[in-house]
């Protein structure tokens, strides 16, 4: 095939980021201009033209040719909206884990992990998810987005003992991680911590406590404990908490919700573009908002993601953080809300009538 068939054909599909419309009025021209400009023997493009035509296909789909940012916010739109679509399908999908740790279930593990320990009244979670150790409802949905999104989180199964330890807190965490391992649990490296802590309520005699956190993992169950070393009567020197790991189904949903809220995401920005191409007051408002909200969406993402990064380095996690999490919800659900608000007076604006004809863009 000779070299200028093959360049035409790479043309040709680079191409393919205009409308087709746009491609069947002008496609042979502009292969016909570029193959002129190619040096003999030329078989690929070269990268800086690669860019610069899915640059100007893209614009060309936005309905924005001469804009030079368009195509930067609308990745952005697309790429957030594709966090958003993961993130929510993974939380649809952890509705098919296992429930809590019964009462049942968490004695035997209590008892076969923590034998001679007085724990207590076992204490079981009302839902899988839970808001201040309550339920999500209608009653308190309002905290969670407006202020209160931290505290929206996964249950546990928890029980505790209090007094004086029975035995040196460094022997209960050895018995702990010798009868986990023989349980067929994977235990994790204990992460101590040090600090000064009162031998009675006066504090007359202060005294150096060791807190030592130990988390293992056996299937679906995975064991956080916390062993101190105080001996004060009225504290807790020992507590345990059982939750479940993320379902099996929970990876595949986000993998299938991030592409298809990515889709959504470019599908609306590219339609709200073309409605508000040439319209000076109605694009100019909607370039405002819309700005505003990418900036809502994506502050709680830049601040949250490297921190939790961080986190998992830091700690043991038998289970990564929810993905929603890592996008800064619903911890910055009120910011997520404004920016919604924003987005869709920003919509309503591109969906009213077109009444001027001004070249301004939508963004840029």
């Amino acid at each position: 095939m000779p070299t200028t068939e093959v360049l035409a054909r790479r043309y040709r599909r680079l191409l393919r980021f205009y409308p087709r419309d746009w491609r069947r009025a002008r496609a042979a021209e502009v292969i016909a201009l570029l193959l002129d400009a190619a040096p003999a023997g030329r078989t690929r493009p070269t990268a800086r033209e690669a860019v610069d035509l899915v640059r100007a296909g893209l614009r060309c789909r936005l309905g924005r040719p001469a804009s030079r940012t368009v195509v930067a916010w609308a990745a952005l739109a697309t790429v957030v909206c594709g966090l958003f679509g993961g993130a929510l399908a993974s939380r649809a999908a952890w509705e098919t884990s296992r429930p809590q740790p019964d009462r049942a279930e968490a004695a035997a593990i209590l008892s076969e992990v923590f034998p001679g320990h007085d724990l207590g009244d076992i204490e079981i979670p009302p839902a899988l998810f839970v808001v201040y150790g309550h339920p999500l409802t209608l009653r308190n949905v309002r905290s969670v987005l407006l202020g209160d999104g931290g505290e929206y989180q996964e249950s546990a199964t928890g029980a505790g003992a209090t007094g004086a330890p029975p035995v040196p807190a460094e022997q209960i965490v050895a018995v702990a991680r010798q009868r986990l391992t023989d349980g067929g649990w994977r235990v994790y490296d204990p992460e101590v911590s040090g600090g000064v802590g009162c031998a009675d309520k006066l504090c007359a005699t202060p005294m150096e406590i060791t807190d030592t956190t130990l988390v293992a993992r056996r299937g679906d169950t995975i064991l956080n404990a916390s062993i101190s070393s105080q001996t004060a009567v009225d504290a807790t020197y020992l507590a345990v908490e059982l939750h479940r790991a993320p379902p099996p189904a929970v990876v595949p949903a986000g993998v299938l919700g991030a592409p298809l809220g990515a889709a959504a995401g470019w599908l609306v920005f590219g339609w709200a573009s073309r409605r508000t191409e040439g319209r000076r007051v109605n694009g100019t408002a909607a370039s405002i908002l819309f700005g505003v909200t990418m900036v809502l969406w994506w502050l709680p993402v830049l601040l949250t993601a490297p921190y939790l990064f961080t986190h998992h380095l830091a700690e043991p996690h038998p289970a990564w953080h929810p993905p929603w999490e890592w996008l800064g919800q619903p911890t910055a659900s009120l910011l997520f809300l404004v920016g919604a608000v924003c987005a869709l007076l920003a919509l309503g604006l591109a969906a009213g009538p077109r009444r001027d004809r001004s070249p301004v863009a939508l963004v840029g």
